[in-house]
């Protein structure tokens, strides 16, 4: 009998990967995203900047200051790795 990878999932208020305890969104969980988002980056960009907004409003009741260039960069700034060229793009 085979188990069932867990999933890599946010652990609120501190967001930290419930399964790798690595900031999230963890590279697992970033992998999952892109093949889960496939050709729909903009869906997840606005998924993920939801998220990061909710990270800002967990972080600040929890009494401290967020970096927002550090949240950009973890929840954000990997994005651009999963976008799929264009067929311009292609010749």
């Amino acid at each position: 009998m085979t188990r069932r990878p867990r999933p890599h999932l946010p652990m609120r208020p501190a967001w930290l990967c419930r399964n790798c305890a690595a900031a999230w969104p963890c590279p697992p969980a970033q992998l999952h995203f892109a093949t889960e988002f496939y050709g729909h980056s903009i869906a997840l960009a606005f998924y993920l900047a939801a998220n990061m907004q909710d990270a800002v409003d967990d972080l600040y009741s929890l009494g401290l200051r967020p970096d927002p260039r550090a949240l950009h960069a973890r929840f954000l700034g990997w994005l651009s790795l999963t976008r799929r060229p264009r067929r311009a793009d292609l010749r």
